[in-house]
């Protein structure tokens, strides 16, 4: 009985996993729908200048992007986690976080 109990939640946290490495793919693919259209509409008006407001939007959907990634990263490592993979966990952590951070940092020095 704990055998399957403990199969079903593996196999639920990775439905759920799964499904938010969906919802973050949506949202890149959703800023990059939305940067697009801004960015016709820029070149539309002969404008150039738009530029960075075009790149701050597609960064706000990005950086939401990553924080679902990591969310779904961690679940996986929730679940009987390997030393492998807790070792993978945290360079894909670091990694994203300092995309994150970074994003956040133009994102605030465009609004300035």
């Amino acid at each position: 009985m704990f055998a399957q109990t403990e199969l079903f939640i593996v196999e639920a946290v990775m439905w759920l996993k799964l499904c938010i490495e969906l919802i973050g793919a949506l949202i890149i693919a959703a800023g990059i729908l939305v940067a697009l259209r801004h960015l016709m509409a820029e070149w539309s008006r002969g404008r150039s200048a738009g530029f960075s407001v075009v790149r701050l939007e597609l960064a706000r959907y990005l950086a939401l992007a990553l924080e679902f990634q990591l969310a779904a990263d961690i679940l996986s490592t929730a679940v009987a986690p390997s030393w492998q993979q807790i070792g993978q966990l945290g360079a894909i952590a670091v990694i994203r976080t300092g995309l994150n951070f970074f994003l956040q940092r133009e994102m605030r020095e465009e609004h300035a």
